[in-house]
């Protein structure tokens, strides 16, 4: 505490110094101003005596006059009842941000600050990293770089990279953590994840290997039956990509946080048409933008123009029913699906930003909706959690 009593009175030193001559410069000014005065006046003198010797003409001395006498009203122009007076509320402001604003900051620190506490380096806070995430990863990264072969640290690190965005290294850092620990879901599935970061959402032959023996350690792991069903409808192959769906939603409960997903999905790849009894699992037929009955019998009718025409006028009526009701998370869904299907995706970024307006992020629905436009490529810089 005493080091920065010591440092504040310092930079208070160093602030007068540097004031001193500020508040002085007026006075310098004048000073200046007043020699110049008497030089002229004695040069006028000068050119009195240097006539009436002889020295010059009349001629000469009236033009050395006229010169000299312009250079003495220019400098005699303020003068002292005409001058302007200095600006003294300059001066206060000068002492003020020099001198008053180190002293109050000095007493803020002493007041709200904690002074007692000891500089903390980077070895220090290695020791204690709490929740520093980048303390964490340095700490992490640190000890693998001397142990590369402990798959727990691995299996810690991974994950951290993959919430982080890190994809490569996440990729990385699974392999590793399967190699020395042997494979998990919750490895095959994250190692599966960054497989699809790299490659914008799409899920590959690699990827789905992966993900199939995920699926051997764990046949009901939800996480990697959307992503095998995903792989389905990326391939086009929308009837078993929506069977996949229908199963999905089926075994998942009443309140898990991916069916309104699994859901939208599910009305993307065509569910069979009827009544609400043949509707997909947990589907709102009621929500804005859903096709009626009499809109699939008239599309089938339709020529590929009139039927895109018809898929378009759908959206833009349900982005206009949303922007009067933003209140409806499955139809924000659908909307930026939509849009990406279409392959508008300045409409798609727009739409995302209007869902997540509704549905800010952290929140559930808000990172579900920011999975999704991961997953579509639609680009959320700016939007991350």
């Amino acid at each position: 505490m005493l080091f920065w009593i010591l440092v504040a009175v310092l930079t208070a030193v160093v602030a007068a110094v540097l004031l001193y001559p500020l508040l002085r410069g007026a006075k310098a000014a004048e000073n200046i101003r007043a020699g110049e005065a008497a030089v002229y006046r004695d040069q006028l003198r000068e050119l009195d005596r240097d006539l009436n010797g002889g020295l010059i003409t009349p001629e000469e001395a009236d033009y050395a006059r006229a010169e000299i006498g312009r250079r003495l009203i220019a400098v005699s122009a303020c003068g002292p009842e005409e001058a302007p007076k200095p600006a003294r509320h300059h001066r206060f402001t000068e002492a003020f941000v020099l001198l008053v604003l180190p002293l109050l900051g000095l007493c803020l620190y002493l007041t709200t600050g904690r002074p007692d506490l000891p500089s903390q380096p980077l070895e220090a806070r290695l020791e204690n990293p709490g929740n520093d995430m980048a303390v964490l990863i340095v700490k992490a990264e640190r000890h693998l770089a001397e142990s590369p072969d402990d798959g727990k640290g691995w299996d810690v690190l991974a994950p951290i990279y993959l919430r982080t965005m890190r994809v490569n290294d996440a990729q990385l850092a699974y392999r590793n953590a399967i190699r020395l620990l042997g494979p998990s879901p919750a490895r095959l599935d994250g190692l599966a994840e960054t497989l699809m970061a790299v490659s914008d959402g799409v899920v590959t032959e690699e990827t789905r290997q992966v993900l199939e023996q995920s699926l051997t350690l764990e046949p009901d792991n939800p996480r990697a039956r959307f992503y095998v069903a995903l792989s389905m409808e990326q391939a086009g192959r929308r009837d078993e990509a929506r069977q996949a769906f229908e199963a999905l939603a089926k075994q998942s409960p009443a309140d898990a946080p991916w069916l309104p997903l699994v859901n939208q999905h599910i009305a993307m790849n065509g569910s069979a048409p009827g009544g609400a009894d043949q509707a997909p699992p947990g589907a709102n037929q009621a929500a804005p933008g859903n096709p009626t009955q009499q809109d699939v019998a008239a599309a089938e009718n339709m020529n590929a123009g009139d039927r895109q025409q018809m898929i378009r006028g759908m959206v833009a009526s349900l982005d206009a029913k949303l922007s009067a009701d933003p209140n409806n998370f499955e139809g924000w869904v659908r909307l930026v699906r939509s849009y990406a299907v279409l392959n508008d995706k300045d409409r798609a970024a727009d739409a995302l930003k209007r869902g997540l307006a509704a549905f800010p992020l952290p929140g559930e629905q808000g990172s579900q909706l920011l999975a999704l436009a991961r997953e579509l490529g639609i680009s959320t810089e700016g939007l991350a959690e």
